[in-house]
């Protein structure tokens, strides 16, 4: 990601409506799965990769000891001013010997990887066997837009990809919806007209109606309800949940 967007996200992620709608519906998924992989007392280790500004490391704090990785120095001052426990790494590379967490999140990192799959494999290989992992990527290639260019984006992946590269690292997938189908036109059709017009913000997350934001999150949020019981045929993301066996 490009240096200047670590502050901006750090500023917006805990009340755009994005980040607090996609924040509702990640843990509507870790909710279930992390009562599955408790065992009596025994807090869960979850490592977050590609932690960012660590707002989703807080978010995994709940369900158990949370820790975060992530390349970026910035990102990890952040993450430490906040008092989060974080370490400098790759996706590619991560530095957990094998079989270290009950869980691990890759939650709008994977389409950042050059090899993608390398990082699916280390993912798996500090998982424990009969652990999880929660990805959560962008989807389709033709709603590319400003953000996946300024957040160094390499794909935006089909349900079918995303999937295909999970077994690929050896994953077995339990669960692969898309998600934002609320916000799916009126994203494509801002992204249709940035390009039409060249307008080129400095960053999507700063695109925002304050008077609407509130209700906007409440309306994402409220996917999660029907994703309890449904999958998304299309959606502006893809949520996975994949088992090492």
């Amino acid at each position: 990601m490009q240096q200047h967007t670590y502050a901006i996200m750090d500023g917006v992620e805990d009340t755009h409506w994005w980040f607090v709608g996609r924040r509702a519906i990640l843990e509507s998924f870790l909710r279930p799965l992390c009562d599955k992989l408790r065992s009596g007392d025994k807090k869960l280790r979850i490592l977050d990769v590609g932690c960012g500004t660590g707002a989703n490391i807080k978010m995994l704090s709940q369900f158990g000891e949370a820790e975060g990785v992530d390349v970026s120095d910035d990102a990890l001052e952040f993450c430490r001013k906040k008092g989060l426990k974080v370490e400098k790494g790759t996706a590619e590379q991560l530095p957990y010997t094998d079989e270290s967490f009950d869980l691990t999140t890759a939650l709008d990192v994977i389409e950042h990887l050059d090899d993608d799959i390398a990082g699916l494999k280390e993912m798996f290989r500090v998982t424990r066997k009969g652990g999880r992992s929660l990805i959560f990527v962008p989807a389709f290639m033709w709603l590319w837009g400003v953000q996946d260019d300024i957040s160094h984006h390499r794909i935006r992946y089909t349900k079918r990809q995303i999937v295909d590269r999970l077994k690929a690292a050896g994953y077995e997938i339990e669960r692969a919806t898309y998600a934002n189908f609320t916000f799916f036109t009126p994203i494509l059709g801002g992204r249709l007209l940035m390009r039409l017009t060249g307008i080129k913000p400095e960053s999507e997350n700063n695109i925002n109606v304050s008077a609407l934001n509130g209700i906007f999150g409440k309306l994402f949020s409220a996917e999660r309800l029907w994703l309890k019981n449904l999958n998304f045929p299309f959606g502006v993301s893809i949520v996975v949940v994949a088992k090492r066996i």
